[in-house]
């Protein structure tokens, strides 16, 4: 697990995210996660929605069913699943400025909460599925978030968690000059690798149904940001008062240091598919109905 020289906390999440909002709604978008390119061509608007219809694939949603939409940011992905896939959401941030965004941007069926996933007061076995669209990586306490997705889903409940994952081979300078900085610049407690997202998974209770890294159709995220990065600094004042003066700037370095992190393969993006066990009673057990005898 790569963890920064620095404390960092959800007091800490939350401001980094309320101070750069409108950095990052003009530079990064409404989403706040990557796009996910499949023909290369795709504008970047059409990439980040293909992100969301794949996660919404990968968790087979049926109209009806009880979502849950963990670190939402402004809750355009789960507006964007309560209307193409006519499911009922509710979506947890621990940013104000976020919070107050969605609140401004109703859609029927979908509850944003100004609230900690990590003591998000859902009742056990609630929801049918959920999701994590890079939220995990800004979890104090990784395991915990693994540990309520699962008390919260009912059996049989699905869960995809996309995630910023360090390379399993990720040593020296990709560590020192990459990663640990993205960490810090980014307000990640810590970084894990594949190996240990599905560990924590399982040791939570949940099955490994399936991991696909698809690093290389979403990095170019990256140039992306970059390029709208510089036309606002040269043109937004608000965007050039943040970059020169604003607690958490140091954020703007961690763009080329994503794009090369991505290139070196230092850092991957990695979706995974996980399932809750159906509730099935052993073969004998306590509860298994009487048989008759034979005549």
């Amino acid at each position: 697990m790569i963890v920064p020289n620095i404390s960092q906390d959800a007091v800490a999440v939350a401001g980094h995210y309320d101070e750069l909002d409108p950095v990052y709604r003009r530079v990064w978008g409404d989403h706040v996660h990557h796009g996910l390119w499949a023909r290369g061509r795709e504008a970047p608007a059409e990439a980040v929605e293909a992100l969301v219809d794949k996660v919404g694939d990968r968790l087979r949603l049926m109209p009806g069913e009880a979502c849950v939409d963990i670190g939402c940011g402004y809750g355009s992905t789960a507006r964007q699943l309560a209307v193409t896939r006519g499911v009922r959401v509710t979506g947890f941030t621990i940013s104000a400025e976020q919070a107050d965004y969605a609140a401004a941007h109703p859609v029927p069926g979908v509850d944003i909460r100004l609230r900690d996933w990590l003591v998000n007061g859902l009742p056990d076995a609630s929801v049918d599925a959920a999701w994590a669209i890079e939220s995990s990586e800004h979890m104090v306490d990784k395991p915990r978030f693994f540990d309520e997705a699962h008390r919260v889903l009912l059996p049989g409940g699905r869960f995809v968690v996309c995630a910023w994952l360090a390379g399993t081979d990720a040593r020296g300078w990709k560590v020192r000059h990459l990663l640990e900085p993205i960490c810090r610049e980014g307000r990640l407690p810590s970084m894990g690798t594949r190996e240990e997202y599905e560990a924590m998974a399982m040791a939570a209770g949940f099955t490994v149904e399936g991991y696909e890294d698809v690093s290389r159709r979403v990095a170019r995220t990256w140039t992306v940001c970059a390029r709208r990065l510089v036309k606002a600094l040269l043109v937004d004042r608000e965007t050039r008062r943040l970059a020169l003066g604003a607690r958490n700037r140091i954020f703007i370095l961690s763009v080329p240091r994503l794009i090369l992190a991505y290139r070196t393969g230092a850092m991957r993006y990695g979706i995974f598919m996980l399932a809750k066990a159906r509730e099935n009673v052993a073969p004998g057990g306590p509860g298994t109905p009487t048989q008759p005898e034979p005549a």
